[in-house]
């Protein structure tokens, strides 16, 4: 599935700049590192049914960082939740698809998030549920570097390792930056592969724009049964847009014409690489 998935990355990363422009805001930069991490969960992993997005003993995914909705809406709809030309309308008054994710408008969304350091919480309250209910469905979720700053995160940190919710699999989007710049400079929580650690985690070290690599890291969670993993994917903020990568400015911004047109011919050329590999 490895070209399909590589495939399915490229239209993610497409339409989240399709959203944030045409919305002219959005947060692009951290809904681009995370797209190959959501197509090796929502294409190959994930127990889900996009006609039933309800559906008993699914798999559960929780966007703790919600500013990165334009990355979850993209898979959700390139995995055929709802259709992929409604991204259009990302931010518009009238759209179901807001600013953060909203779990009573959007087919597919587990959680509405936003609040910084909430999310992963949430994800632990369904990963309990599981385990006191017997069901073996599994849960994911995604937070941020810069969302670690918040104290929630930790004590989310200790709770699942507590409570032993080895069927809860974090990934963190380590890219190394947020909206002020480096996180290392504005409120320093590294080195947070130790700290988790500490904290009592399985702790796996990725490169997270690396599909093979997601996958080895999902499976080793999956075989661990004594304790929540921690998958610290190293990442490029602005990932797949030549002028967005490792640029900060691009945590909250939206492509001018120019821009988008550029950022569009790249990731065109991409899509039609691929599909010319798979044909």
């Amino acid at each position: 599935m490895k070209c399909s998935t590589e495939l399915a990355a490229a239209k993610v990363r497409r339409g989240i700049v399709e959203a944030v422009y045409r919305a002219k805001s959005g947060h692009p930069g951290g809904s681009l590192s995370i797209a190959d991490i959501l197509s090796v969960l929502y294409f190959e992993e994930m127990n889900i049914d996009p006609k039933n997005p309800k559906m008993e003993g699914r798999d559960r995914f929780v966007l703790s960082k919600g500013h990165a909705s334009p990355g979850l809406y993209s898979v959700l709809a390139n995995r055929g939740f709802f259709p992929v030309e409604d991204l259009k309308t990302f931010r518009k008054t009238d759209s179901y698809l807001q600013g953060h994710p909203d779990m009573l408008t959007v087919p597919g969304v587990e959680a509405s998030t936003g609040s910084l350091g909430q999310g992963i919480s949430i994800a632990n309250g369904m990963a309990m549920s599981a385990k006191l209910s017997g069901e073996d469905y599994r849960v994911y979720s995604i937070i941020g570097d810069g969302e670690c700053e918040e104290g929630q995160v930790w004590e989310a940190a200790m709770f699942a390792a507590h409570y032993k919710l080895n069927n809860h699999t974090i990934f963190l989007d380590f890219n190394g930056l947020q909206i002020d710049g480096d996180i290392r400079k504005v409120m320093s929580p590294v080195p947070l592969d130790e700290k988790f650690r500490a904290f009592g985690l399985q702790v796996l070290d990725i490169d997270g724009n690396d599909l093979n690599q997601i996958r080895d890291a999902i499976k080793k969670a999956k075989e661990t049964t004594d304790r929540p993993t921690l998958i610290m994917a190293r990442t490029v903020k602005g990932k797949g847009v030549s002028f967005m990568e490792n640029e900060a400015s691009w945590h909250g911004n939206a492509p001018n014409d120019e821009q988008y047109a550029q950022a569009v011919s790249e990731l065109d050329a991409e899509i039609a690489r691929l599909e010319g590999v798979e044909a």
